[in-house]
């Protein structure tokens, strides 16, 4: 097979193993199991090679971080790798009329989708973006158990609660611990440091949300628009009406990022606060009969794009291009929603 015409490789992954499908033309398609670990992943490359194949163009879901490894590891051995969305996947089994689920008919229905639909390839990110996003979100594991701990501490037992707080006070040491090293990272590259630097100058957004932007963005160049950006966040409208009769409110689409999107709600707020430029932007809607809800979608929209805007520049945030005066409110109001916070 040659390397120019790479096989569909479906695969689907869970914690400790992932099953492969393997589609060269019309045959049924090969399968096999392997360990999801290092040692699996070079069994699967002895396994491509004794079926005389160079090249394949390996399909996967973006389920949790357990396919990281070996979509990385494909990437590397020079094979195009797209790692999709498991609601595009599962809409593509409706229209197939699939029936039967298990993993390894799960692989065989990625295969197929992937030579049918042909997914953008996917590439991993920087080391150094890499490492930022590990830090990001231990520091969000962290503090998500720190907010359990207090939970238990409210209904515990007394005989517990001299345990919990001494957890609670370690948990905290690991916060500031991660802040300390984040930081650090962050200054120790210079491309990092910038960038920041340029996320922080746009009113309402602060470090922690700026790493957090930066850690879930990637490499900017994948975007090829503000629009695919705010898509990627799950901050585009989502129109719901159909005929004369059926009429739904536009709201956040959230097929994108959680991440990216609950990182922006607080700024948004702040934005509001303190950006003159925003506050009238919010006047306007409001006026125009939009709820409070659905401006703060609006203005999480537009801080996606203004992320996008400095990012894309290298310049620093200026309020004064953010409202142009012959703007219309017509446009403004196609980017309404209603933001959900998580």
């Amino acid at each position: 097979m040659s390397a120019s015409n790479p096989v569909p490789l479906g695969i689907d992954i869970s914690k400790a193993s992932f099953d492969v499908a393997l589609l060269k033309g019309d045959k049924r398609p090969k399968t096999a199991k392997f360990d999801n670990t290092t040692t699996g992943f070079e069994e699967l490359k002895q396994w491509l090679s004794a079926q005389g194949i160079e090249q394949v163009h390996a399909c996967l879901e973006a389920t949790n971080i357990y396919g990281h490894a070996l979509a990385t590891y494909l990437y590397h051995q020079h094979h195009p790798v797209s790692i999709v969305n498991p609601a595009r996947v599962k809409g593509y089994a409706k229209s197939q009329l699939s029936r039967t689920k298990n993993d390894r008919a799960d692989a065989g229905l990625i295969a197929r989708f992937c030579r049918d639909l042909h997914p953008n390839l996917w590439q991993p990110s920087p080391v150094e973006v890499a490492h930022l996003q590990g830090f990001s979100r231990r520091l969000e594991a962290l503090e998500q158990m720190i907010a359990q701990e207090h939970n238990r501490l409210q209904v515990c037992d007394e005989a517990f609660r001299a345990d919990i707080e001494a957890h609670v006070a370690f948990l905290n040491e690991q916060v500031e611990s991660i802040k300390q090293r984040l930081h650090q990272h962050i200054h120790t590259h210079e491309n990092l440091a910038h960038q920041q630097a340029l996320l922080v100058s746009i009113a309402g957004i602060g470090e922690k949300t700026a790493a957090i932007v930066l850690a879930e963005i990637g490499a900017l160049a994948l975007f090829n628009s503000a629009r695919q950006l705010a898509a990627f966040a799950g901050l585009t409208p989502q129109e719901f009406t159909s005929g004369s009769s059926v009429k739904g409110k536009t709201r956040l689409c959230k097929i994108g990022n959680p991440r990216l999107r609950k990182a922006l709600y607080f700024p948004a707020l702040t934005s509001i606060r303190h950006c003159p430029q925003i506050r009238a932007f919010r006047e306007r809607l409001l006026k125009a009969g939009k709820t409070k809800m659905q401006v703060v979608g609006a203005v999480m929209h537009k801080l996606i794009r203004v992320i996008y805007g400095v990012l894309k520049s290298g310049l620093p945030f200026d309020p004064d291009k953010l409202m142009p005066t012959n703007q219309s409110l017509e446009s403004t109001e196609k980017s309404l929603a209603t933001p959900i916070a998580s």
